[in-house]
């Protein structure tokens, strides 16, 4: 049987102005339509039913999470005492659907992905299931087919092709790569044998489980400590006993560069991680000048800029092009495009001088 799971923990710092703590990027709409978490959880029920659905996210924002998916079963909110990036996370879910389903195989997906068609996306989830579920324990993962040679990702290098359920295209993991220079971004590019690494993730929970007790036993300790205590009075104080002293890893580090059987699987749909301003220009239309507004404005010789405001605000523009333009309540951030990677220095820049409250 398949389960769901959603990070949604994330800050979403490189979407400030308009992601900020008290809302963060996955509780935002990005076009029309429902916002990023309701569009993860509708693509995820739709294909493990609304009962094996987990959303592991912040505990200041479990409210707001059951405010955006109604009728949502609260247990099945988990609210992190503090961010512990994705190992911690991971694990935690795997050992909860494992209280529940022992054989159980889940998907692991951020909430700040867009991915149309969801019927493409429900097809490679079950073709890499029945791989997940085979003989050898594979932790499987869905690799995109680069358009560009891009800085800001991860590479998966793909190994030799295996034969695959449903009609996918999948292969061996031969090595994973950090977010490289520009020159090896080039060379991933046109090699054809790379792709980026989605962070989207299928495995049996006790496949995920049992490579986290080999790799790093604290954190499996922890959080089969931690489900042990879930259907009690003590969820509350073990959670929050344990989980703030987990090692602070990604599960790409804890697990998947050292696990003997990775499979990636070519992504039949298309993918969006919506990483930054940018991404607004994939996701919506542009104006004859190339601008993508979402904003009241008025512009003479603008050209090539992503606008967005208040709807009550006039924003007016003259002269400039190739510009971030985010107006959101009290702070408006202007920069160059080229630039888009440093707005999460901005926000760290913001906290270290005293002025946390525009976060």
């Amino acid at each position: 049987m398949i389960h769901a799971m959603i990070m949604a923990g994330g800050g979403g710092t490189r979407f400030w102005p308009r992601s900020r703590k008290a809302l963060p990027k996955q509780f935002l709409n990005v076009s029309s339509g429902p916002t990023l978490l309701q569009a993860a959880y509708e693509r995820l029920e739709g294909m493990a039913g609304a009962g094996k659905v987990w959303i592991v996210t912040g505990h200041a924002y479990r409210a707001p999470t059951l405010e955006q998916i109604k009728g949502m079963n609260p247990d099945r909110i988990v609210g992190e005492p503090t961010g512990r990036d994705t190992a911690p996370c991971v694990a935690l879910g795997a050992a909860l659907v494992a209280l529940e389903d022992p054989d159980g195989v889940m998907v692991v997906t951020p909430a700040d992905h867009v991915i149309e068609p969801v019927r493409e996306f429900t097809r490679a989830v079950q073709a890499a299931a029945k791989l997940a579920a085979g003989e050898g324990d594979a932790l499987v993962t869905f690799g995109i087919r680069p358009t560009y040679p891009s800085t800001g990702y991860g590479y998966i290098h793909r190994g030799a092709p295996i034969e695959a359920p449903l009609g996918v295209k999948a292969y061996e993991v031969k090595a994973f790569c950090e977010k490289p220079k520009a020159e090896v971004a080039e060379r991933f590019f046109t090699s054809g044998d790379y792709f980026w690494n989605s962070g989207i993730f299928v495995w049996k929970a006790s496949t995920i489980l049992n490579s986290l007790k080999a790799n790093k036993p604290a954190i499996y300790e922890g959080v089969v400590k931690i489900a042990a205590a879930w259907n009690t009075p003590q969820r509350e104080a073990v959670l929050n006993e344990i989980f703030p002293v987990l090692e602070k890893i990604s599960i790409d580090y804890a697990v998947l560069e050292r696990h003997p059987r990775v499979l990636v699987v070519e992504a039949p749909f298309s993918w969006d991680d919506v990483g930054s301003w940018l991404a607004l220009e994939r996701l919506n239309p542009q104006d004859a000048s190339g601008n993508t507004v979402l904003a009241k404005h008025q512009g003479i010789e603008t050209r090539n800029c992503v606008i967005v405001g208040d709807k009550e605000r006039m924003i007016t523009t003259i002269g400039v092009s190739d510009l971030l333009i985010i107006q959101d309540g009290d702070a408006t951030l202007i920069a160059h495009r080229k630039d888009e990677g440093t707005v999460k220095n901005m926000v760290d820049q913001l906290k270290a001088t005293g002025n946390e409250k525009y976060l």
